[in-house]
């Protein structure tokens, strides 16, 4: 249903959902005029097809897309098959190599698949930019390039790092950010979502439509989720990340290994269903000692099962977390992993180290001293134990690190 003029106190409760989890929003006054006026707004977030999957990291911008859109106003999934063949330079030290036409075109195909598991599909228009860049002339481009200099592009801050440590800049990596803000232009933005390190890049697109006679976009930046070790940025190549295509039981699994710090970012992030009042009444339940944050972490935990999959296989899989913490119920729920040892088997420290439990030998050690570890529940008391080829069980470090194995014989050399 599209927005009405509101009274001020739905526009202050409109207001204050959009800026919740923000990092910084541009230009508050502005929003709240173009609220005011009772029409809905044209809410854009640019994602380039890099690769093929997606994760909760991404999701904090479509989370963002989804209260504009319960919110009435129009969202815009702009898919940037062009500028992912630029290559984003946010955040880099170095020159992103392109990717080729077939990559982008084979990636976007999984974005639209995965993007509807938070978004409303009827009330988001899902766009491609090589719709207007795929028209434009080179003279065209040359007319773009000359809207900004040298100098303002070497104020980004990557840009400045790489140019005072004398690392190359490609010509075409200027280009990007002039691409991304036309963008704005093209689809008459009246809002663009981006990541923290997206700020220059939005800002230009204020500029240009400010340029083109256009109303420049407010601008709204999300931070970076944290990953699951609770230091770097959600990334797949750093493997701290929670895929959106996971299995149910994966996705329970490591939201609860999260740190009890990291929960409510999480939950500002990320959660539809614990609002602002909630979330800040949550918090103090735990500070004092009245609620178990293990209780919150997995209702989070329930709601992200459910967003990807359904309330069944969120059930499911928590019923199977349960067991293994517990020692009680079904562990035959928890994922199996199959894990290569030699035929006479692998000892226990140097089993749970190549199952991905414990990080190192060393680690897996020092828990056994602990008398951390568990096999099928029972505590090993044994350091010496070997497990051989045809063992099926639930391995456990303390109370967050477990995994359900079969241990099969490594090929021969």
């Amino acid at each position: 249903m599209p927005p009405t003029s509101a009274p001020p106190a739905a526009l202050q409760a409109a207001l204050d959902q959009i800026a919740r989890g923000a990092d910084e929003l541009l230009k508050p006054e502005e929003l709240a005029e173009r609220l005011r006026q009772g029409r809905p707004l044209r809410v854009k977030a640019g994602f380039d097809p890099t690769a093929p999957d997606l994760h909760l990291g991404h999701t904090v911008l479509l989370n963002k897309l989804r209260q504009f859109q319960d919110l009435g106003h129009t969202v815009i999934f702009l898919i940037g098959d062009f500028t992912g063949m630029i290559g984003d330079p946010s955040g880099k030290n170095a020159t992103r190599k392109p990717l080729s036409r077939e990559d982008v075109l084979a990636n976007a195909r999984t974005y639209e698949e995965q993007v509807f598991k938070v978004l409303d599909r009827a009330r988001t228009e899902v766009r491609f930019n090589s719709e207007w860049f795929g028209k434009m002339a080179a003279a065209d481009l040359i007319r773009l390039a000359g809207q900004h200099t040298v100098a303002r592009m070497l104020e980004r801050d990557d840009f400045a790092k790489r140019y005072a440590a004398q690392q190359p800049i490609a010509i075409h990596e200027f280009l990007y950010p002039l691409v991304q803000g036309y963008d704005s232009v093209a689809l008459e933005a009246d809002v663009e979502l981006g990541g923290t390190d997206q700020k220059f890049n939005l800002l230009m697109g204020r500029g240009l439509q400010e340029h083109y006679g256009q109303k420049p976009q407010i601008v709204l930046t999300m931070p970076l989720l944290v990953g699951l070790d609770g230091v770097n940025k959600m990334s797949k190549s750093l493997g701290n990340y929670i895929g959106v295509t996971e299995a149910a039981i994966d996705i329970v699994n490591k939201t609860m290994k999260i740190g009890d710090d990291l929960m409510w970012d999480w939950i500002e992030l990320l959660s539809f269903e614990i609002g602002i009042d909630e979330a800040r009444a949550l918090r103090a339940e735990v500070a004092s000692g009245a609620l178990n944050p293990r209780d919150v972490k997995l209702r989070l935990a329930r709601e992200l099962a459910t967003r990807f999959h359904d309330a069944a296989a969120a059930e499911t899989a928590i019923a199977g977390w349960h067991a293994a913490v517990t020692g009680q119920g079904d562990t035959s729920l928890l994922p199996l992993q199959e894990v290569a040892v030699p035929a006479e088997g692998l000892r226990i420290a140097a089993l749970l180290t190549a199952a991905g439990i414990t990080p190192s030998n060393s680690e897996a050690h020092r828990k056994l001293k602990e008398r951390a570890v568990k096999v099928d529940g029972a505590v090993v008391e044994d350091a010496g134990l070997a497990l051989a080829p045809g063992f099926e069980g639930v391995l456990q470090v303390g109370k967050r690190n477990f995994a359900r194995v079969r241990l099969v014989a490594a090929a021969s050399p």
